[in-house]
């Protein structure tokens, strides 16, 4: 039997898959079980190996809504909004240690970074009695599983610093830690992991794979190589990873930048990796879904009737939007932000800009003509979580559904690669200036020859802002402080780490001396 992740064809595939997905999610969802391999799994019929693996995925996309928020809202890209104090506040750098969503992005997180070892722990069960096939399938479901656990446990340490590197399913391991690894020896542990993971993955892209469309591939494991590498400041080792990434000529830049966030760029050839969602293609029934309404407005009329608003918590800053504005770009503004009228009514009272000067996108309705309502949660909304909703499918009107979340694309593998080479590495796969200029014509932008840091560091805010952090995380990286001081924050060092949970603390108080 082949299975299909894809979401655009074979829907009663797709269906049946849901139900596995859901059956073999609550198989790993059972440590007390399968630490012990019990419950009455035959091992012995290889075959199934693979419901393993797609429990692994299916546990690692399953993100709760708040999840994404913790580890994204910090920058000067984004603000909180909305009623959920713990954000506004961690937003601001006043880190709550009784915010709901600090505590269950660490619960969750490490739950499914254990199911991930549970499902590597399986899937050499099964090997056990494979045949020389198996066993390399066998390999390669690990390499992938192992992929999908860094992506979780290099968030954590993003947000965290230092955190515990689990290295099986058994949780007796933390049951007397005496340290907890530092957010340097996360990377490079990570870095260590995609180096062994490399070797059994499939080299191609994502989208090409025909047994997991839009799965892991050895791209994928060496974007994350890069990342974790320019963490930890060691740019010859990221210049090394991107550039086997674009040498490859397996990648694209998607020529429509509005719609690779939307329906169109599911799975396009930009794609290292996304977490991927479903209606079937169908109005009722069974979905597999993310909660977008955080991202969405408070208030609109949708040009489709009926379809849901959104909550209004995640909100571009101002000094985005005028960033943007100056540096005349069209593309990217219009893409990643969506305009109340009362923001719109901001720009011009803040700024030079009129009525007159300003862009037509800049308007309280999308091209697709979902109009937006001023409410008193947030002037702007997020346009990379936006689906129109005339790309939603009939019969559904949640805020989102259908749509897919980018995780990584290679336009932050050219941005990397190209800072990088600006900051000394060297690589023959292109230019820096060749790399950033692909990302620079794409959004109707003129070429730029030398790029500076500077430069790149601009690119980057412009390309990859409302995406998972990464302008937070690059600033802190950088030690750019100033920049994260804007709108009433102030920004310091020793708040590059939200601190962890007083529920952890607890039950981990090693925890509790970290953070002084």
């Amino acid at each position: 039997m082949k299975l299909y992740i894809k979401t655009n064809r074979f829907p009663v595939i797709l269906a049946l898959i849901s139900v596995l997905l859901i059956g073999c999610s609550n198989e790993l969802n059972q440590p007390e079980l399968n630490n012990n391999f019990a419950g009455g799994t035959d091992f012995s019929k290889t075959d199934d190996m693979i419901f393993s693996l797609i429990g692994v995925y299916q546990t690692v996309t399953n993100r709760g809504w708040e999840q994404p928020l913790v580890v994204s809202t910090r920058g000067d890209d984004v603000n909180a909004a909305g009623d959920q104090q713990g954000l506004k506040n961690q937003d601001r750098y006043v880190y709550d240690n009784s915010f709901f969503g600090s505590r269950t992005l660490w619960e969750t997180y490490y739950g499914d970074i254990i199911r991930a070892h549970t499902g590597m722990e399986q899937i050499e069960r099964y090997m056990e009695f494979a045949d020389a096939d198996g066993i390399a399938k066998g390999n390669q479901y690990i390499a992938e599983a192992k992929v999908l656990r860094a992506i979780l446990l290099f968030q954590l340490s993003q947000v965290y610093g230092a955190v515990f590197i689990p290295e099986s399913s058994d949780l007796d391991d933390f049951a007397n830690v005496t340290s907890v690894p530092s957010k340097d020896e996360v990377m490079q542990h990570l870095s260590d992991q995609m180096d062994e993971a490399l070797p059994f993955l499939l080299n191609m892209r994502p989208n090409e794979r025909t047994d997991l469309p839009g799965g892991v591939t050895r791209y994928t494991a060496l974007h994350i190589k890069a990342l974790a590498n320019q963490e930890l400041k060691n740019y010859q080792a990221v210049a090394d990873a991107a550039g086997q990434i674009i040498s490859s000529g397996k990648f694209s830049l998607m020529d429509d930048y509005y719609e690779l966030f939307k329906t169109p760029g599911k799975l396009s050839n930009e794609s290292l990796f996304e977490f991927q969602y479903s209606d079937f293609g169908v109005g009722t029934g069974d979905r597999v879904s993310h909660q977008y309404s955080p991202y969405g407005p408070n208030g609109w009329t949708p040009a489709v009737a009926g379809a849901g608003a959104g909550w209004g918590f995640f909100e571009p800053s101002m000094k985005y939007v005028t960033f943007m504005l100056d540096r005349g770009e069209n593309k990217r503004l219009e893409t990643t932000v969506l305009f109340t009228q009362n923001g719109i009514d901001s720009i011009i009272a803040t700024t030079n800009y009129t009525a007159g000067t300003l862009p037509s996108f800049v308007s309280p309705t999308t091209r697709d003509g979902d109009m937006l309502s001023d409410n008193a949660r947030a002037i702007f909304c997020s346009g990379k979580h936006y689906l129109p909703t005339n790309q939603l499918i009939p019969g559904r009107t949640s805020y989102g559904s259908n749509k897919n979340y980018i995780v990584y694309r290679y336009a932050e593998t050219l941005l990397m690669y190209a800072e990088s080479l600006v900051q000394g590495a060297s690589n023959s796969a292109m230019t820096a200036d060749q790399a950033v200029n692909l990302v620079r014509g794409r959004a109707g932008l003129t070429p730029i020859n030398g790029v500076t840091l500077d430069q790149l560091v601009d690119e980057k805010y412009a390309e990859l802002a409302m995406e998972w952090g990464k302008r937070f995380f690059d600033m802190v990286r950088l030690e750019r402080y100033g920049e994260l001081s804007y709108e009433g924050r102030t920004f310091t060092k020793d708040k590059a780490f939200v601190t962890y949970h007083q529920d952890q603390i607890d039950e981990f108080p090693i925890l509790g001396e970290i953070n002084k």
